[in-house]
């Protein structure tokens, strides 16, 4: 593919990808001078099983510790690791301030998580100079301003500045453009493009792909046959013909899915075990759903066993809802007719998505399970206000006690902020 197959009004396009390094870690070094100089991850509880590193410095990534493992292995790694619990109000508030230097730029900035942006600096530059020029100034401001560094990458279109930011770290700019993404992006192993997890990486290996150039050159129906829709567009990333615009910093952020995920505080063997962990996950999805004026219309689950190998799985429900009992019964549903407990399980998680707003005009049913249902509702809807007043262990289903040690989590007030989704 020759530069001039390049659609000029991508080569026109100059969009940053900002990625504030290390963002947790890099706080809490910022807040508590006594952790600089020391390796250092962010994590859950250990005592809790909630050990899960969600970042870590760039010490303790130096000794191999990577993001998503349990923190014994770090440990094992790194023993003289230094882990803090996260602190979501704190790192909240300095992602709104890095986009506050963001906006002083353009008004087209999408939040990718707390810890990433994109911007579209296509229309800045008459002001600010060109977008390498403009992401060195923000680079520069933020280290300043808020003591933290990011980097950076420029380029065309949002996969290849993604791309770029994660090229080179820390504290770097990157240039991705329509002249030497062939020689720097496709040169990269096929696991370095967005969306390409382990489970992909493994079925392209199988089909002798294992660069980023090499999905590039893949006829497209190949890729189809393999992976369907999906296959088109790893294809068109992996060729650089992403066209999708950054939102404006102005426009509501589409809320495409709400859930919750934990690590069992022990190995769950059986089903009664892991119905206890997923009611209270489903009660807290549902609360928020409720909260942020929502229904739903699939469910899905991802399930960890303890060997750390995961599927996740998803049913559509007959109707919208975000009905606990509804979705609690679908969430069990799942798990039970795909679970076979080879091995026992360590983390669950549960989300709904297709979402509505609640006040969308629907069909009402004559059937008497829709009088049924409009009192779930009106309990559940009484039950959270109960819970907004006097917490969240004020009222809980009597099957819960059963186990305090399984239910006795609260995933709506400690659930992990998770990036938003690309599309």
């Amino acid at each position: 593919m020759e530069k001039n197959c390049i659609p000029s009004s991508k080569q026109n396009r100059i969009i940053l990808h900002s990625d504030c390094n290390s963002f947790y870690a890099s706080v809490e070094c910022l807040y508590n001078p006594d952790l600089r100089n020391k390796p250092v991850a962010v994590g859950g509880s250990a005592e809790t099983r909630h050990g899960i590193i969600l970042t870590k410095n760039q010490l303790a990534k130096q000794y191999g510790v990577q993001t998503g493992e349990p923190l014994w292995q770090a440990r094992q790694k790194c023993p003289e690791l230094v882990t803090v619990l996260p602190h979501f109000d704190l790192y909240t508030r300095f992602s709104d301030m890095a986009k506050e230097i963001y906006a002083e730029y353009t008004d087209r900035v999408e939040s990718f998580g707390l810890d990433e942006a994109w911007l579209d600096v296509t229309g800045s530059q008459n002001l600010f100079g060109s977008g390498e020029k403009i992401a060195m100034e923000i680079k520069q401001r933020v280290k300043k301003e808020l003591g933290i560094t990011v980097s950076i990458g420029v380029s065309f279109n949002k996969v290849f500045a993604k791309f770029g930011s994660d090229y080179k770290k820390p504290d770097a700019v990157t240039l991705i453009s329509p002249e030497n993404f062939k020689e720097i992006v496709w040169s990269s192993p096929a696991e370095e493009l967005l969306y390409v997890g382990s489970a992909t990486k493994r079925k392209l290996s199988s089909m002798g792909i294992y660069t980023i150039g090499e999905i590039a050159r893949t006829p497209i129906e190949h890729l189809r046959l393999y992976f369907g829709k999906v296959g088109e567009l790893l294809w068109g990333f992996a060729n650089g013909y992403d066209t999708s615009p950054v939102a404006s910093l102005c426009s509501s952020q589409n809320i495409k899915s709400i859930g919750n995920s934990v690590t069992a505080p022990r190995d769950l063997k059986e089903f009664e075990d892991a119905a206890i962990v997923m009611r209270t996950l489903a009660d807290s999805v549902c609360r928020r759903l409720r909260e942020q004026g929502f229904k739903a219309k699939t469910v899905n689950i991802s399930i960890r066993d303890k060997m750390l190998c995961s599927f996740t799985r998803q049913a559509a429900l007959k109707d919208y809802t975000n009905i606990t009992k509804i979705i609690t019964e679908q969430s069990l549903s799942l798990f039970k007719e795909n679970y076979r407990w080879h091995t026992p399980v360590r983390s669950i998680g549960i989300s709904v998505s297709d979402l509505i707003p609640e006040d969308t005009p629907v069909q009402i049913s004559l059937l008497p399970e829709e009088q049924g249902n409009q009192k779930l509702e009106a309990l559940d809807k009484t039950a959270d206000r109960l819970k907004q007043r006097f917490g969240t262990y004020s009222l809980i289903p009597a099957a819960l006690l059963k186990d305090r040690e399984l239910s006795y989590f609260d995933p709506y007030e400690e659930h992990t902020i998770h990036p938003a989704g690309f599309f």
